[in-house]
């Protein structure tokens, strides 16, 4: 079943988006050659702690860490780590969900290590745009289909793959709701019609080569079975009688 949230949710909604920003652009001083994602993680719970808030992450379904660091190749819920040390030309997607006063925020950025090639960067750039161009097209009335078409639309010209065996997902007063958001185009979710209320993230995966995955023996990294690239942005969305309000962007400017 899908919630409808109240406008009271929204403003509970707005501040733990805003914290959940806050805490990326924390991150985002922190990265830089050097620097291991274990450090980053230690850090970056320490602030959530700070702020009166929890990571979501941490334990849940026995994930051991407060945030994903997902390194070049890795597509999603890299575990940080001693090992991983960043260096100069890598790209790292950061993934944070806090939960403040009992609402969950859910964001990811990617974020480039020094000096990256031009190929990393116009993946970057194509996710994050295809990302956004979906959000700010999403109205009333429209069927949730229209997130992954939108996304297709911009990416297919590029020769990109999109990731499908993960997808956004309905958030609010727990974790994971529904809708499933998948981000390319599949009529079967044509029957999903967005209304007011309606909260949920929407967060492309793409591979610079081809689609396929593997697990590795941790149970939770997941890397592109060519080795190459993936990259992630994701926002956490609220569905308004206008259009949509993007919880988790910096609401203080």
């Amino acid at each position: 079943m899908i919630k409808r949230y109240t406008p009271k949710d929204f403003k509970k909604m707005i501040t733990s988006g805003q914290l959940a920003s806050d805490l990326l652009d924390y991150i985002g001083t922190l990265v830089r050659p050097g620097i291991s994602t274990e450090e980053i993680d230690r850090l970056a719970h320490k602030f959530t702690l700070n702020h009166g808030a929890k990571s979501a992450p941490l334990n849940y379904k026995g994930f051991p860490k407060s945030i994903c660091t997902s390194i070049n190749d890795v597509i999603c819920h890299g575990i940080p780590s001693t090992k991983d040390i960043l260096k100069d030309g890598d790209v790292v997607n950061i993934d944070v969900t806090v939960i403040l006063k009992g609402y969950y925020a859910d964001s990811s950025r990617m974020f480039k290590v020094g000096t990256v090639s031009k190929e990393s960067s116009q993946l970057i750039e194509v996710c994050h745009n295809a990302m956004m161009s979906s959000i700010n097209h999403l109205e009333p009335g429209m069927p949730i289909s229209i997130v992954g078409k939108i996304i297709e639309t911009i990416v297919k010209p590029y020769g990109y793959a999109i990731v499908e065996d993960f997808c956004g997902h309905g958030i609010g007063t727990t974790f994971h709701e529904d809708p499933q958001v998948v981000h390319y185009y599949d009529k079967a979710y044509d029957n999903i019609i967005l209304e007011p209320g309606m909260i949920f993230t929407i967060e492309p995966m793409l591979n610079a080569g081809k689609i396929k995955h593997i697990f590795e023996d941790d149970g939770w990294t997941v890397r592109t079975a060519d080795g190459k690239l993936s990259v992630q942005w994701e926002h956490t969305i609220g569905i308004t009688e206008e259009g949509t309000v993007i919880f988790t962007e910096n609401h203080n400017t």
